[in-house]
């Protein structure tokens, strides 16, 4: 089974460590936490888009969730189903 952090595009996770390095983002690792507190289930998928953090979650009953945090603030900005 792969880590499913590393689902985070090649070149989406160059950029956001290079802000998370230089304070402007925060850690993919807070914003996963966040996110499974929220909607325990199978992360599918990680993209940064527009300085956020879009988040796949499969719960348990088979919805998709995908959530959207501010990859600054870390606050959820959207959550669809």
């Amino acid at each position: 089974a792969r880590d499913p952090t590393a689902s985070i595009q090649r070149n989406d996770a160059a950029q956001a460590r290079t802000r998370v390095a230089q304070g402007e983002y925060l850690p993919l690792e807070s914003i996963l936490a966040d996110a499974r507190e929220r909607f325990p289930g199978r992360l599918l998928e990680v993209e940064l888009d527009d300085d956020e953090y879009e988040v796949e979650i499969l719960m348990p009953d088979g919805t998709k969730v995908e959530l959207e945090y501010d990859a600054r603030t870390g606050r959820l900005l959207e959550v669809e189903y």
